[in-house]
């Protein structure tokens, strides 16, 4: 149990730093009223988790403690799913609808299709 924990911290560790760097990497070339930073994480993110998953359903050295790294540590640090909920609160109480639908209904479409995306290319040979 010790050793999970200190798994997930690691890959926790990492993840929030790729965060932390992709988002100002993106507010710094993108400067928007539309979270491009964190848009952009969750899409990445979203493959990611897909990929890691399709791989451990191919291939036996992808070990559940590597999942645990990489999928609930690093894509768990990495995501951020909490800063789009408060980003679509406030977007809301800005009364600007339409970026709020836009962000909203492009994270939740392309997320899922990059899950998808993610685990159909382990399954063809990555």
């Amino acid at each position: 149990m010790k050793y999970n924990i200190l798994l997930i911290a690691i890959g926790g560790l990492l993840g929030s730093v790729a965060r932390y760097l992709s988002m100002v990497y993106m507010t710094r070339f993108f400067p928007s009223p539309f979270p491009f930073g964190t848009f952009a994480v969750n899409i990445v993110g979203c493959l990611i988790i897909g990929v890691v998953y399709g791989l451990s359903l191919r291939f036996i050295w992808l070990t559940p403690e590597w999942r645990l790294l990489l999928a609930t540590g690093f894509c768990g640090g990495f995501t951020t799913f909490s800063a789009f909920a408060l980003e679509n609160v406030q977007l809301l109480q800005q009364s600007n609808y339409s970026t709020f639908a836009l962000y909203s209904i492009s994270s939740f479409a392309l997320g899922l299709g990059a899950v998808f995306m993610g685990i159909t290319l382990t399954r063809i040979g990555i």
